[in-house]
């Protein structure tokens, strides 16, 4: 029997690399959660990514200062830590360029499974205005992709 559902168990065994898109930010703690959790019930490989943006905005792109580098890698390694202590089998990679770019890229060349991105939660207008990491990533991934909405996003039950 074939599931109907995106994540139904048989479809979920699959996953056997996770790609984590985080820009660390209490935003993305829900995806690192998900991710997470996800990995070590489904025995997959994690893969903790982040993104130095350079070039927003139509500005030319250029690099990124080695120290600013270096302390991103620290950040992105704490997470991978608290990955590894909940029983993940996790790793890490710091990308630099645009975010949504970054993280397709980064997927098909690690061949993931599956990417988990956070949401920051901007209207319509704002994707419109400003861009959306997510959205460019559900759009151009060629892979399955979780968007977790942080909790403070989630709509509230009428009381």
């Amino acid at each position: 029997m074939t599931p109907t559902t995106a994540l139904g168990h048989e479809t979920m065994a699959r996953f056997g690399k996770i790609l984590l898109a985080t820009d660390l930010t209490s935003a993305s703690s829900s995806a690192t959660e998900e991710a997470v959790e996800l990995a070590v019930r489904l025995d997959a490989r994690l893969l903790v990514m982040s993104v130095l943006e350079t070039g927003k905005g139509g500005m030319p792109r250029r690099g990124v200062r080695p120290e600013v580098r270096d302390a991103r890698s620290r950040e992105v390694q704490a997470v991978v830590g608290q990955a590894r202590a909940a029983g993940a089998d996790a790793s890490f990679l710091v990308w630099e360029g645009e975010a949504g770019e970054a993280i397709t890229a980064a997927a098909e060349a690690e061949q993931v499974d599956l990417i988990v991105v956070g949401s920051h939660g901007r209207s319509t207008v704002g994707r419109f205005l400003l861009g959306s990491v997510s959205d460019h990533v559900v759009h151009h991934a060629t892979c399955p992709v979780l968007v977790v909405r942080a909790p403070e996003e989630l709509p509230t039950p009428a009381s």
